[in-house]
């Protein structure tokens, strides 16, 4: 009798943890919810804000990163890929969207890198983005050239849908833009803290 009231808690205790599990993976796999008060921001649209931080002719890559967002920290290994790939013709910089408290070196020990660290969540709404992790690439000529997901899944393990690397590719290599599909320019992940629905 013991025996089995035993197996019968580990069986229940074994079926919550594949239900959160499946929860949190079809909660995530939702598309974020578009906030009332969003405004389109165009591909193309100049973004007078990045003109500081663009330097020495090389693109601007803004990563929109929120510390308590799941979909955030499970993209930092791969956006640490990124910048050990990139960081010679590509400028990096972290753009935290957080309600608490957080400092820039607590930001570049998490993702021990060296990279600029901007606590200007403006710059999300002037860049159009409503959702973590977002990659935003602005040209030299402080253009938006993307905005959108770095890859469709949300574990970043798909190579073929690296939107970002794609973009970033793309704009080094002078291309025009690359046509995405849905899942690269409809934002996923966490909305933003700063928004309001």
């Amino acid at each position: 009798m013991r025996k089995k009231i035993v197996l019968a808690w580990l069986a229940l205790l074994f079926l919550g943890i594949v239900t959160l599990f499946w929860y949190n993976e079809w909660k995530y796999s939702l598309p974020t919810p578009v906030p009332e008060s969003y405004q389109a921001v165009a591909t193309g649209t100049v973004i007078k804000a990045a003109q500081p931080m663009v330097q020495n002719k090389q693109p601007l890559f803004l990563h929109f990163f929120n510390p308590d967002c799941p979909c955030s920290r499970f993209n930092t290994t791969y956006f640490k890929k990124l910048v050990k790939k990139y960081e010679h013709v590509a400028r990096f910089v972290i753009v935290p969207m957080s309600k608490k408290p957080i400092t820039a070196e607590e930001i570049r020990s998490r993702f021990d890198l060296s990279l600029p660290v901007i606590f200007d969540t403006s710059l999300a709404r002037t860049c159009g983005v409503y959702s973590t992790p977002q990659a935003v690439i602005i040209d030299t000529s402080y253009h938006l050239y993307y905005r959108g997901n770095y890859n469709k899944s949300r574990y970043c393990t798909d190579t073929q849908s690296n939107y970002a690397e794609i973009a970033l590719e793309a704009l080094l290599n002078q291309r025009p833009h690359v046509q995405f599909d849905k899942y690269a320019l409809q934002a996923y992940g966490c909305q933003l803290p700063t928004c309001t629905q």
